[in-house]
């Protein structure tokens, strides 16, 4: 842990007009570094160590789905939380991806600050990189706090963002087969 971030925590209590001495606040700013470095450890990461050689010989060339999965990041605006789910799609050309390797794709990219345009963008690239897929697909939604908690405070917006890739975005049937797999197209 960066030693000044405990004391800079503890000027924005005291900026916010808080004792950071009382009772309740006396380790609060330990925890809240703790609590921003472990919500931004996406930093720590990279894409070699995730994947750590999890590419297996296939000869399925059909579409990969992994639907839901839930992602918990923070408006680089704000530093509020934005709370959703991604589906990614890819296309083996010859190989596939261990299935916990999406999952932690899209984690090592939510844990840092964020626009959702921007996450979206990064885990169909990065997926793409590794696989060398026929196409990547990406569809992100997610409620925004800057958006609930403050401002125009709208409770039942969300924010979806969609990336195509390859085969996803020449091909209107394989972007329609994805839609409709992942239940967002009729």
């Amino acid at each position: 842990m960066t030693l000044s971030l405990p004391h800079h925590y503890r000027e924005i209590l005291k900026g916010l007009g808080e004792n950071p001495e009382r009772e309740g606040l006396l380790d609060t700013p330990k925890r809240a570094a703790k609590a921003m470095q472990y919500l931004c450890h996406g930093y720590e990461q990279n894409l070699e160590t995730i994947v750590n050689g999890a590419l297996f010989a296939s000869d399925n060339d059909e579409m990969v789905i992994l639907k839901d999965i839930e992602l918990y990041s923070l408006c680089e605006h704000h530093l509020l939380p934005f709370i959703g789910k991604a589906h990614v799609a890819y296309i083996p050309t010859g190989k596939v991806l261990g299935l916990s390797k999406l999952a932690r794709i899209v984690d090592m990219f939510a844990r840092r600050l964020q626009i959702q345009e921007n996450l979206t963008r990064q885990i169909a690239d990065a997926i793409q990189d590794v696989t060398q897929a026929a196409g990547v697909a990406v569809v992100i939604e997610a409620k925004h706090m800057c958006m609930m908690m403050r401002g125009v405070e709208k409770q039942n917006s969300t924010m979806n963002t969609s990336v195509m890739l390859g085969a996803f975005r020449e091909s209107n049937t394989t972007r329609m087969e994805f839609l409709q797999l992942i239940g967002r197209s009729k």
